[in-house]
């Protein structure tokens, strides 16, 4: 599994993490551009949106800023998500996602999962997270109701 870049002997890393912050955004923006010149999810709407937002959920989740989700970042994904799993099932996740075998999911594999045609589990609760979040609910107090309204 690839390991964090950060130096734990130095711990002032602030800088040095928000470099690593950095290059990684600009290496999935860069990966974002590759899919829309690539043209193979030209049919998905709002693509360029969906990449920005998915990006911010990987960089979000992938707490040591190696580039891959392994089991712990999978882990707090699913726990923040509140569909916390044990082990077995988080690596059942990754492996469903997992193209190349690395027991780690990449940021292409991550697009390949959310804007592809193939259901997983953690596209499903994703997804299911998103719509959550769109909901706005009203505000000032309740309607006032009388004995009529009731059913």
């Amino acid at each position: 599994m690839p390991g964090t870049k950060l130096d734990h002997k130095n711990v002032q890393g602030g800088k040095a993490w928000g470099q690593i912050k950095g290059k990684q955004e600009q290496a999935l923006d860069d990966i974002n551009l590759e899919v829309v010149q690539n043209g193979d999810y030209k049919d998905v709407e709002d693509l360029d949106e969906k990449l920005e937002t998915y990006k911010g959920k990987f960089i979000e989740y992938d707490l040591d800023g190696s580039g891959d989700l392994d089991v712990t970042d999978v882990s707090y994904m699913m726990e923040k998500l509140g569909q916390p799993k044990n082990v077995l099932e988080i690596k059942k996740i990754i492996a469903e996602i997992d193209l190349d075998g690395s027991g780690t999911v990449s940021y292409r594999e991550f697009l390949k999962m959310m804007l592809g045609n193939k259901s997983s589990i953690m596209k499903i609760i994703l997804m299911f997270e998103e719509k959550s979040k769109e909901k706005e609910r009203p505000s000032g107090p309740p309607p006032k109701r009388d004995l009529s309204s009731l059913p």
